[in-house]
């Protein structure tokens, strides 16, 4: 079972719930969330923007790959569009399995894949200037 979703906020705890799975031993989430600094300059915020019909694409098929590699209980790979703040989280991948090694490789296999290939830009805010970039470079 999968879950692939553009949001404007992410629940944690609901996603945290939503990957239990009871023949699952190994939990594995990873939650990239917007820091206050980038390229030795202090970020005000970002803003993320993506081109919804392929990025959602291009999750799933990232998905299935993972799903077909790993014997994968719950998988999903949740990011967040618009106006963010430091602290809040942005990305969260997550996987469930019996085993936790195979949740380590196949949670960073999904967001390694996520970040060079899902078409999702960010404004970075500094506090003299804004800048677009590839949100996952």
């Amino acid at each position: 079972m999968k879950k692939i979703e553009l949001v404007s906020e992410i629940d944690l705890n609901g996603l945290y719930s939503w990957l239990q799975h009871p023949e699952a031993g190994g939990i594995d989430l990873f939650i990239g969330s917007v820091r206050n600094h980038a390229h030795g300059k202090s970020v005000i915020k970002l803003v993320f923007e993506g081109y919804e019909p392929m990025a959602i694409h291009q999750m799933n098929k990232l998905a299935d790959q993972a799903i077909k590699q790993w014997p994968l209980k719950r998988l999903l790979m949740i990011h967040a569009l618009g106006s963010k703040n430091i602290g809040d989280p942005v990305v969260v991948i997550g996987v469930a399995t019996a085993h936790r090694n195979d949740a380590f490789e196949a949670c960073k296999f999904l967001i390694d894949e996520l970040k060079n290939t899902v078409p999702i830009w960010k404004k970075e805010h500094f506090t003299d200037h804004t800048v677009w970039v590839n949100a996952h470079p």
